[in-house]
């Protein structure tokens, strides 16, 4: 049995249970209002990109960890037979992440399509966009698998923990950001405020897309600060490398502890 034949099983289950089709339809209806109230120019954009900055950690997170609750007989039946436990996760954290992207990129598109968008906007601007969500897709369910995995004992406590870890990287940590800035502002803090921006995957994901615009007047502090210190292009390789830092930590963490798991 190879990974394969776990993502197809796990697609037919997904598509059969119809909420990833109802996640590609939020998308696209959110997007396709953006596009009519918008335009289809930048400020359409932008519009999308907040909303994906917003809707995919969460349901990544979440649902990350929470399938490997619903799926634990499942998971169980599969390491009795003769499957190397790395082969297993990746088929597991495959069959689930590749769904999610494929739903928002699907729900993204369509509208960019049949609106003409496609023909009239920037490509490489439609292109970051796209490519920022399925990224942040793969990071925050490989954290939901991590948090899952961690605490895979205690339901509560693991979802609970996603939830938290959502809610502490889309809405306090930039609270704490302005306070830090607020209290030290006599003090020379643009270099600690661009570690503190490579601390939060979707600070970075905001300031590439922010960068990619070249829209300074919208980029906060800490988005001026990499603009100022690397300029347009030197800035988005920066925080896509650090985005591919964070992508690549939490499932190298959630495979060593699959690994070491005792169902």
């Amino acid at each position: 049995m190879k990974a394969m034949t776990i993502l197809k099983y796990q697609w037919k289950d997904l598509f059969r249970g119809k909420w990833i089709i109802g996640y590609g339809l939020i998308y696209l209806l959110m997007a396709d209002a953006m596009i009519r109230f918008g335009g289809t120019g930048t400020k359409a954009m932008l519009s999308i990109s907040n909303i994906m900055l917003l809707l995919i950690p969460l349901v990544g997170m979440i649902y990350g960890a929470l399938y490997l609750y619903q799926s634990r007989e499942f998971t169980e039946l599969l390491l009795a037979q003769p499957l190397d436990r790395p082969t297993l996760f990746w088929g597991l954290f495959g069959g689930l992440a590749a769904p999610l992207a494929l739903a928002y990129t699907a729900g993204i598109g369509i509208p960019m399509l049949y609106t003409g968008m496609i023909l009239t906007a920037n490509l490489q601007s439609i292109f970051v966009i796209l490519v920022l969500g399925n990224v942040l897709t793969l990071l925050f369910t490989g954290l939901g698998f991590w948090l899952g995995l961690k605490f895979f004992n205690d339901r509560i406590k693991g979802l609970g923990f996603a939830l938290v870890s959502w809610l502490f990287l889309a809405v306090i940590y930039d609270g704490l950001v302005l306070l830090a800035i607020f209290l030290l502002g006599d003090y020379p803090i643009e270099e600690p405020m661009l570690g503190m921006a490579m601390l939060n995957p979707i600070d970075l994901a905001r300031i590439t897309v922010l960068l990619e615009f070249d829209i300074s007047a919208l980029m906060g502090y800490t988005g001026a600060v990499f603009n100022r210190f690397f300029g347009s292009m030197l800035g988005i390789t920066v925080a896509s490398g650090c985005l591919a830092l964070w992508l690549g930590i939490p499932l190298w963490r959630g495979k060593s502890l699959f690994n070491e798991k005792d169902f």
